[in-house]
């Protein structure tokens, strides 16, 4: 009996060694160890083959922002669901001109179809990229995301017929006209074996001034065109709510008004260019405004009785509120009037000046306004309803695919403006000192909101939709008797 007792106990020592050691080479535990380490590596594998500059990296790495500490979570990436044609589609398109965003920022970096368009490589980063997520994940880009129709594209009827159409751009020194010309009608003459030819020209080109561009449209004398809102604002001073200067101080806020304001947007042009369909919103990236000038403006006293090119109402009334004189001037005319001295001074957005070489005329910057405005690319009427539906649709997928393009590109040309005219144009740049900025504010609240308030009319509808889709976000709501207070920003 002894014997037996013995041998259990024996046996039972030797069962519990067995299982400590073996607790010691769990397979589990050394997977777990190993993954996070090969996750590491995959990350660090993803920035090296992309063309992100050495600088772009670090910052991403070191100094992540609230951007890409979402993109590194897993969770994150996981809510979305994603079909596999879609995810096939972006796989396809990733890392050049067409990129699409499904979850994945990295597959947006690359190059842009010109160098101008991208950083001085011509490349969009990763960087620039995670400042402008709010872009990719908001419903507006799903929804372009939604029009493009990757996952079904509409089939091509066959047909001898070939529709021209020629379309007025405001300027092809701009970056959405060069997206338009390098990538919209390239892709729209593919996708339609040449069966819809679009052509490129400009207000320049076909000696436009702008403000009459609903009326061509409308008579069917331009067959499309950019309908900019400042330029038409004594027509349609509605419009104008796109370029209410000084507004924001953020480029996410007038995006997301921008995108919230939409579809009061396409109907109002429908009405004011006699049944115009609206193609593509023109996104002017890099575009945050400064006073371009023959002298330094650097106090109050500066602006005072400046000659001041001026492009709409709204900018004429935030320039008079600066102190400034605004007369009103073309766009190619500026160059002009800058270098004879008729100007003392030229209001535009940075990536515009340097498209004009201001820079040559012009020593000194002021500002910014912060600034990420939306122009509409409209087509005549019997133009658009003379396509026959499968050209329609292909036009509006396409479309949809080069306004995310400008989308993508915008990402990169809103940090490159300024850097463009400083380090490039070598001019001095002057940040809007505190005194500047109250000048500035007390400009929007005292000139630039009331008096388009009076414009469009205090009974008009479009005073509810800027107080309900912009008084949240940017902090202003216009009173009945058509004043203005600040109200709390909530957005």
């Amino acid at each position: 009996m002894r014997k037996l007792w013995i041998l259990g106990v024996t046996i039972l020592l030797l069962f519990l060694l067995s299982a400590c050691g073996g607790a010691e080479e769990s397979p589990a535990e050394e997977t777990a160890e190993t993954e996070a380490p090969a996750a590491a590596s995959t990350a660090a594998a993803i920035q090296a083959d992309t063309p992100v500059p050495a600088t772009e990296v670090v910052q991403a790495t070191e100094e992540p922002t609230m951007a890409a500490a979402r993109e590194q979570e897993p969770e994150e990436v996981s809510e979305t669901a994603v079909s596999a044609k879609l995810q096939a589609y972006a796989d396809e398109s990733a890392n050049g001109p067409g990129a699409i965003y499904v979850g994945d920022l990295n597959q947006l970096v690359g190059p842009a179809a010109t160098l101008e368009q991208g950083d001085f490589d011509g490349n969009v980063t990763l960087g620039a990229l995670q400042n402008h997520l709010y872009v990719f994940e908001s419903d507006y880009y799903k929804g372009l995301l939604e029009q493009a129709n990757v996952e079904n594209p509409t089939q091509l009827a066959e047909r001898d017929e070939v529709f021209t159409i020629q379309h007025a751009c405001l300027n092809r020194a701009l970056s959405f006209c060069k997206v338009i010309e390098t990538f919209y009608f390239p892709n729209v003459a593919e996708r339609t074996n040449g069966q819809v030819d679009f052509v490129m020209s400009s207000f320049p080109e076909l000696g436009l001034g702008g403000p009459d561009i609903p009326n061509l449209l409308a008579a069917g004398t331009l067959d499309a065109g950019s309908v900019v809102g400042p330029y038409v604002a004594g027509q349609v001073p509605a419009l104008e709510i796109q370029y209410l200067f000084g507004l924001f101080t953020e480029r996410q806020q007038q995006y997301f008004t921008t995108a919230a304001i939409a579809p009061e947007v396409e109907a109002l042009l429908e009405e004011s260019t006699g049944g115009g369909k609206l193609v593509i919103k023109e996104w002017a990236s890099g575009n945050d405004f400064f006073f371009f000038s023959k002298k330094p403006l650097l106090t109050p006293e500066d602006f005072e009785g400046v000659k001041t090119r001026a492009f709409g109402t709204s900018i004429s009334d935030w320039i008079i509120g600066m102190g400034a004189d605004a007369q009103f001037v073309a766009f190619a005319e500026v160059y002009t009037a800058l270098e004879r001295g008729i100007l003392g001074a030229g209001v535009t957005g940075g990536d515009a000046g340097f498209g004009q070489r201001w820079y040559e005329v012009a020593d000194y910057l002021t500002g910014p306004l912060t600034s990420w405005p939306a122009n509409d690319m409209v087509m005549n009427k019997d133009i658009w309803e003379g396509l026959p539906p499968d050209l329609q649709a292909i036009v509006m997928e396409e479309a949809a695919k080069a306004e995310m393009e400008m989308l993508r590109l915008g990402a990169i040309q809103n940090e490159m403006g300024l850097r463009k005219l400083t380090e490039i144009g070598e001019m001095e740049f002057t940040e809007f000192s505190p005194e500047l900025r109250a000048k500035s504010d007390k400009a929007v609240i005292e000139g630039v909101i009331p008096n388009w308030a009076s414009r469009v009319g205090l009974d008009s509808p479009w005073i509810d939709v800027f107080n309900e889709k912009f008084s949240n976000v940017v902090g202003y709501f216009i009173q009945e008797d058509g004043t203005v207070i600040k109200v709390p920003i909530t957005e």
